[in-house]
């Protein structure tokens, strides 16, 4: 009799487990449901990563991202080039790789980088790391062609030297003196082309100046308060409005991406 009607057992609780059945182990509720927000949720922290690290990228200094380019031949400056000699000039420089940088800020801004005899057949992509420059050494390389525009940005620098089957890059007369030194040319002291009496191939428009931006490379710049396109808007830079339209277009993105994968998640 007891074990027929006990608390514990019996047809009593025989009733509760008919009408509560345990959830079956592949449900199409809630446990399908859980990995979508999950996947949502990693889209969307992954966007955030990535518009922070765009966000943050133009504000490195420019000198920091050198460190490429001072490795990109295993030693210090080799004795007796250009930029070993430049360096030892200074008191103000220390030695990362085969660049000098200038010392006093963490990390210095790059002076002088040796890139001679390093068996380049093309000029390097790191190259633009080091547009703050002011001895550059590329001699002793099979270099095959030397295109002005990797030299864009470089406006500080006033000693290069090349390989003599190539030219210095603008042609001799966007430097003040071109000599040769054994095996290479060295092109010295760099010209602003926009001081020139010849007539620039592309004058700048109206409320621009024209300004040096490498060797034999110019730019225009809009005078103040004129700016966009062609220089043609007068007044401050819309700070406000453009900010608005970034951070509405951002969220909107963000919206899309968020609900696109979640519609996917979702899709049996």
């Amino acid at each position: 009799m007891a074990s027929g009607t006990g608390a514990g057992g019996g047809p009593a609780a025989l009733r509760r487990s008919e009408r509560s059945p345990r959830p079956r182990p592949c449900h199409r509720g809630p446990y399908r449901g859980a990995p979508a927000r999950g996947g949502a949720g990693r889209a969307m922290g992954g966007f955030a990563v990535l518009l922070s690290v765009l966000s943050v990228l133009p504000l490195l200094p420019q000198a920091a991202r050198g460190a490429a380019v001072c490795g990109r031949c295993p030693g210090p400056p080799r004795n007796g080039s250009i930029v070993s000699r430049f360096c030892e000039s200074r008191r103000d420089t220390e030695s990362e790789g085969r660049c000098c940088r200038e010392r006093g800020s963490a990390p210095g801004r790059l002076l002088g980088l040796d890139l001679s005899n390093c068996s380049l057949h093309d000029v390097p992509p790191e190259l633009a790391e080091a547009t703050t420059a002011i001895v550059l050494d590329l001699a002793e390389n099979p270099l095959t062609t030397l295109p002005s525009g990797s030299f864009l940005g470089f406006t500080h620098l006033q000693l290069l030297a090349v390989p003599l089957a190539l030219e210095c890059p603008g042609g001799s007369d966007a430097w003040q003196e071109v000599t040769v030194d054994g095996s290479s040319w060295l092109c010295q002291g760099q010209r602003n082309p926009c001081n020139v009496s010849t007539e620039l191939a592309w004058p700048c428009p109206e409320n621009s100046v024209c300004a040096s931006d490498g060797p034999g490379l110019t730019q225009c710049l809009c005078d103040s308060p004129f700016h966009g396109y062609k220089c043609l808007r007068e007044g401050t830079f819309p700070v406000l409005l453009f900010s608005g339209i970034l951070g509405t277009a951002t969220i909107s993105l963000s919206l899309l991406l968020w609900g696109t994968q979640r519609r996917k998640a979702k899709t049996p």
